[in-house]
């Protein structure tokens, strides 16, 4: 079920050396991910979860592993900024902290945020759960976890953020990741550990983009927990250069009337995938995501969209949105679980696409499993074109058929952004989703 062992891609990421902490229990877990890893392989697209995205290409090519220079890079400061976000910043470079482009020195109080390099030098004690949970190895050779095992033998760098109970921080936090151009290609990782305690508020601005014209790969995997009450806004912006691959992993906790709402843009990347579970554990608990992902070009982009309801009263809404154009494939999965015991749960899901061009292509798969009573669910996906009795409607009133084109898709698009509170930044992310459209 796995490509061989005998990859480039596989050889480089076995042959780089695992870094060293000094700590024991965190040496043994990179230890076991590795060995995982080397058993299982890369995934191919006989397993379910990988059907429509092949690693054949990527699999050929081989990685340095790190960037030795990474705090030397340039990296052009304005791109750092985003309208309507002016709190605290923590910024990477090829996975590496960079405290001269960071904003830590004053934070609001309650909060924690460093990163993963300093919080292990530190009390790495209370970062042992978050870090050994994703070493689950029960099926060792299984590739499907390949690229989060990967990550967690590899990563020594990230976010470390915890918001203590009770505490509001109304300024946004901005968590920056830049691919910078390098010498090589470059393979790189990088891990967040995000907490929220007992009704805390947090307003959470993530960006992956890139510096020059970077060839790399990257993992990245982030574990939020929000306990009773909590609420998160979490905004995610992934414009990356063309030539980037990144494959992310971003896992929910929701606790007891916690509240969590995800604002995602998929824009950039050659090789992008972002799987988003998200498991609501305690009663009442609520999620609403949000998602376009524009592929244009010979861009690829899957989404893995995974939510499990597992107490009572529980209730998710996800309304994505996917642009394909020129020969670009887009992927989106959307799996819905209401497990035994979560009566009363309320589950939504619809998904609908556009293909702007007859050779791109999209490919979605909505899943819905009910194994509790009295439950509300529905789930639905669409694939389509431009409606051409609007176009031919706008043409009529004097509007040249490329702006007809690119009001719809734009109209389209942004039903998804309505409720981002953030009106200043709402309308920059729309702005870049214009720019986004096939001229």
């Amino acid at each position: 079920m796995n490509q061989p062992a005998t990859l480039p891609l596989v050889n480089a990421l076995l042959d780089s050396p695992l870094p060293s902490s000094g700590i024991d229990w965190l040496d043994a877990v990179r230890e076991e991910n590795r060995e995982a890893f080397a058993a299982g392989g890369l995934p191919d697209t006989r397993l379910e979860a990988w059907k429509y995205t092949t690693l054949r290409a990527l699999s050929q090519r081989r990685f340095a592993n790190g960037d030795a220079h990474a705090q030397a890079r340039e990296v052009d400061v304005s791109t750092l900024a985003l309208p309507g976000v002016a709190g605290p910043r923590l910024v990477f470079v090829n996975g590496r902290f960079r405290v001269d482009l960071s904003a830590i020195d004053t934070l609001p109080d309650g909060l924690t945020l460093q990163p993963l390099s300093q919080a292990l030098q530190g009390d790495a004690e209370p970062l042992r759960f978050a870090l050994s949970r994703s070493a689950s190895v029960r099926h060792v050779r299984d590739a499907s976890d390949a690229f989060a095992r990967i990550n967690a033998a590899s990563a020594n760098d990230g976010v470390v953020l915890r918001l203590a109970a009770n505490q509001k921080i109304t300024a946004p936090v901005q968590l920056v990741f830049i691919g910078a151009a390098a010498e090589s290609d470059l393979a790189w990782h990088a891990r967040n550990v995000i907490e929220l305690g007992e009704h805390a508020e947090l307003s959470l601005v993530e960006q992956h983009i890139t510096s020059g014209e970077p060839s790399y790969l990257a993992t990245l995997v982030s574990d939020i927990e929000l306990r009773e009450g909590a609420v998160l806004h979490h905004t995610l912006l992934q414009n990356t250069a063309v030539t980037a691959s990144l494959i992310r992993r971003s896992s929910l906790r929701l606790h007891a009337r916690s509240h969590a709402t995800l604002h995602v843009l998929e824009l950039g990347g050659a090789l992008v995938r972002h799987d988003l579970q998200a498991e609501l554990i305690g009663d009442e608990a609520q999620l609403d995501t949000r998602g376009v992902f524009m592929p244009h070009g010979r861009q690829h982009i899957d989404t893995q969209l995974a939510i499990r309801h597992q107490a009572l009263n529980t209730r998710s809404s996800s309304n994505w949105r996917g642009v394909a154009s020129d020969r670009a494939r887009g992927v989106f999965r959307g799996a819905m679980v209401v497990a035994p015991g979560a009566d009363g749960s309320d589950a939504s899901l619809s998904n609908k696409n556009l293909l702007l061009s007859p050779s791109a292509e999209i490919d979605t798969k909505p899943e819905l499993e009910i194994y509790a009573d009295e439950v509300k669910a529905a789930h639905g996906a669409t694939v389509g074109q431009l409606d051409e009795r609007a176009l031919f409607y706008l043409r009529s009133r004097g509007i040249l058929l490329a702006d007809a084109r690119a009001l719809l898709t734009t109209a389209f698009c942004r039903a998804v952004l309505d409720d981002l509170p953030n009106e200043t930044l709402r309308e920059h992310l729309s702005e870049l989703l214009i720019a986004q459209l096939p001229n």
